[in-house]
Formats: structure tokens, sequence, C-alpha cells
């Protein structure tokens, strides 16, 4: 009830900035919090949105879509109707298109200048969240300028050198030379007096910039960990929002821009894990919460633009299996994520261990639910379990988990159609000052535009 007491606050208070649409809106914008759900097409806020409601129970729908303003943008880049993310979260970032593989740079190789540096020049603190690596494409777009998104270590130095308050995120991944020694990478941080922790206990509270690295940055270069995982110690997406908040509040309250991203929505398009990738959306509206807890206390004063660099995996709402509905809940049982599942089969092949069939069956039904939420025929568990056995014997054990999540996935309605990036248009969600100028289908590139339009800031530099 509190929820939706704050959702119509919400709305009349956009509604009255909408009807105010010809008072200057750079004088009011103070605050802009820019959330981007890496690989979140509709069909996967669909998917997460029946799940929260059949599975959770949740009566409020994700908060995302109760916003008042909601369209569409497509995100073809400069060299396919298909983008790559570093070509997504530069136009995004910088309002140019490029080619993809390209990060903070058009298609011509000329840095083009993001947003974050723009507002940053012009007084506001700035702050990148990401459960993925900080050096990645989507977070690097916004102060990187690379012709090639693994170009690692020259990403971390301009990182360091950006002068940006607050950055998080899962790892650098530019810290060793080809020959795997140290280059000095975390020597530019210490030079450019930004404070380095694993974990968010060690956050310099006196620090002016602050880097916050996950504490498994060594083992998982590019993942935070999975909702659905529930690592013991990992960052999760909320939790360095709220710290990312905290610390711009500290160092720059009086104005701010932040981007978030769900990284990791993306990663299980990619494997098509249709459980995890549900979970995974709904951390990423959990950490939303937090933005629009702070636009209540603000709404004169604060935009929040929710949206997605492209779609992976081509997920579907129901499939062939399911026909006519969607089953969301066959879904619940699931505790572990494709790629965790994976592992372990990995780990067991490398130490030459081979389970019986009924101890895996054990398993499954532990971790995934088969024989309670995952009703099998006999054919089909034949079936399972002649995969199972050949993988194994073939030390390919990726195919048997393939084929049990693929399992999974059908008796959810969880389709998908490859396991890369489509051409899908994406949402486009948002609320607060200038949220109006959203309401028509925009391309990427016009998002940071209008927002630059909105603040009324124009960039002071190239890059």
């Amino acid at each position: 009830m509190k929820f939706l007491n704050h959702a119509r606050k919400a709305l009349l208070a956009s509604a009255a900035i909408m009807l105010g649409a010809s008072v200057s809106y750079g004088a009011n914008l103070k605050y802009v919090f820019y959330f981007i759900g890496d690989g979140m097409g509709s069909a996967e806020v669909t998917n997460a949105q029946l799940f929260n409601k059949k599975v959770l129970g949740n009566d409020s729908p994700l908060l995302m879509t109760t916003f008042p303003v909601v369209s569409l943008i497509t995100t073809h880049s400069a060299s396919s109707d298909v983008t790559d993310s570093a070509a997504a979260g530069t136009a995004l970032a910088t309002g140019h298109k490029t080619k993809n593989g390209m990060l903070g740079m058009d298609a011509d190789t000329v840095a083009v200048t993001s947003i974050a540096r723009t507002l940053f020049e012009n007084g506001y603190g700035v702050g990148l969240v990401t459960t993925v690596a900080i050096d990645d494409a989507t977070p690097g777009a916004f102060y990187a300028h690379v012709p090639n998104r693994r170009m690692f270590y020259e990403i971390g130095k301009e990182l360091a050198e950006s002068g940006y308050q607050f950055a998080a995120g899962a790892s650098l991944r530019g810290t060793k030379d080809k020959n795997g020694n140290d280059n000095g990478l975390m020597d530019h941080f210490k030079k450019n007096n930004v404070a380095v922790s694993y974990g968010l206990d060690g956050i310099d509270k006196k620090a002016k910039k602050q880097l916050v690295l996950s504490p498994f940055h060594a083992e998982m270069d590019n993942e935070v960990g999975l909702a659905i995982d529930s690592l013991e110690n990992a960052l999760t997406l909320p939790e360095m929002t709220q710290a990312c908040l905290d610390h711009l509040l500290r160092t720059s309250p009086g104005r701010f821009f932040m981007m978030v991203e769900g990284g990791s929505i993306d990663h299980n398009g990619h494997s098509n894990d249709g459980g995890a990738s549900v979970r995974e959306t709904i951390n990423f509206d959990n950490a939303l919460k937090i933005a629009y807890d702070f636009y209540l206390k603000h709404p004169n004063e604060t935009l929040i633009l929710v949206t997605a660099d492209h779609e992976t995996g081509g997920m579907s709402v129901g499939c062939k299996t399911t026909g006519y509905s969607a089953r969301p809940e066959v879904a619940r049982a699931q505790k572990i994520s494709k790629d965790k599942f994976n592992e372990y089969c990995r780990d067991l092949v490398k130490s030459g261990t081979t389970p019986s069939w009924e101890e895996m069956q054990s398993f499954l039904s532990e971790k995934l639910g088969y024989g309670s939420a995952v009703i099998l025929s006999d054919e089909e568990m034949n079936g399972l379990r002649d995969v199972y056995a050949t993988s194994f014997m073939k030390k390919e054990p990726w195919r048997f988990v393939d084929k049990a999540i693929s399992i999974l996935n059908a008796k959810s309605g969880f389709g998908w159609t490859t396991g890369d990036h489509t051409g899908h248009p994406v949402p486009v969600y948002a609320i607060g000052v200038g949220a109006d100028r959203f309401t028509n289908f925009n391309d990427n590139t016009d998002l940071p535009k209008k927002i630059l339009k909105i603040t009324g800031k124009t960039p002071k530099s190239r890059k």
C-alpha cells in the first residue's frame, strides 16, 4: 500500500512537471539517474513481471513499469542492424552511432563526449555502477575512447584519470600484461587520488574519489555474482547503487549524474537462462527503488530514465511447450544459474569424478526442481539420461547442462531464438523533470541528447 501511495504521489508530481513543460528545465534538474538493463528487452521485463506476481506474490508491479512515460528506442549500430554493447553503450552515453566493438568514438574513430563528462565539467558529481566489470562496454562508454573495447589497460587508465567521484563493478581486467605480469594500472588510481576497496566495507568515507571492486575480482573477473546464486559476501546492485548515492550526497550534494547498469541480465540472455534472467531483472528493479525513493523527496529536481542497450537471446513469453500460456512458477525451484551449474559439472570432469545417474538426479531435484516443479515423461527422462552419459564420457558436460536448462526453460515458457543480441527495439521508462521529452519512439542516440537539452548543459571538451 505504501508503494502504491508513493506511485500516486509520483504520478501527480510528474503530471505537474509535464504541465509546466514550458518552464526552463535546466534550472530545475539537479539529479539524473540513468538506469541501463543490459540485454533487457520487453520480453525480459514481461517475464520478470509475471514471476514477480505469480511466484513472489507481489501485488505491486515492477517499479519501472509504473512510470508515467513508456516508449521504445531502436538500437542498431553504424555497422550492423544488430548492435554490440560497445556501440550501443556509446550511443546511449554520447548520442553518436559507431561501429560494433568501438567505444567512445564515432564510426570515423573520432573521440566523442559522453553526457557524464559534459555534466561533470558543468559541476555535476558522477557515479557509475555495474554488476559486470567496470571496464566493460556500457560503463566504459561514459569515460573511455578506444577503437577496440578489449583495450582494457587503456580503458582502465581513462577511468583513473576521469575525475569521477564513484565507480563500482566486478573488476578491472587490464591490470596484467600479455605475460601475466602487473602492468602498473592500479598505480594510476593511486596517482589520481582514487581510493580503491574490494567490497563495500572498505569504502573510504573521507575520499573524494572511490573505486569499488568485487572481493571476488580475481576469480570472477566479469561478474559480481548472479542474483539467483546468492553468493555470500558478493556485491549486489542495490547495495552498490545505495553506496554510490551516499558517496555523491557527501561529495556533490547539489547536483549529480548516476549511471546504473544491470549488466548480468545480458549474461543470462547469452546463456539462455530464463530463471536467472527474471531474477536479475527484478534485482535491477530493486536497485531502481533506491533512486525512486530519492526522487520522491526531490520530485521537482530529479529525472529517472530506464532503458536497455539492446535485447539479448530473443526471449519470448510462452513457447511451443506451453502454448497459450506462460508458467514462470515452474522456474520457482531453480536455485542455481546455468553458469554455476556448468562450473559444477566442469569441475567434476576435471577432477575425474563421474557421479552416478541417481546422484545427478538428486542434484537436479535439489537445484532445478526436477521431479517436483519440472515433471518429465519417460521419454524425456531417458533422453536427458542419454545426453548425460554421452556428454560426461566425451568430457563435454556443457552439453548436458544445456539440455537440462533447455527443458526447464521450455516447461516455464521461456523461449529463445539465439545466444547473441537481437535487433529488437527496447523499452524506455521515465519519470521526473523533463520525462515528457521521451514519450515518442526514439533512437538510442536521442536519449543522451535529450538529457543534455533538459539540463541545458553543453560539452566543454571533445572527450
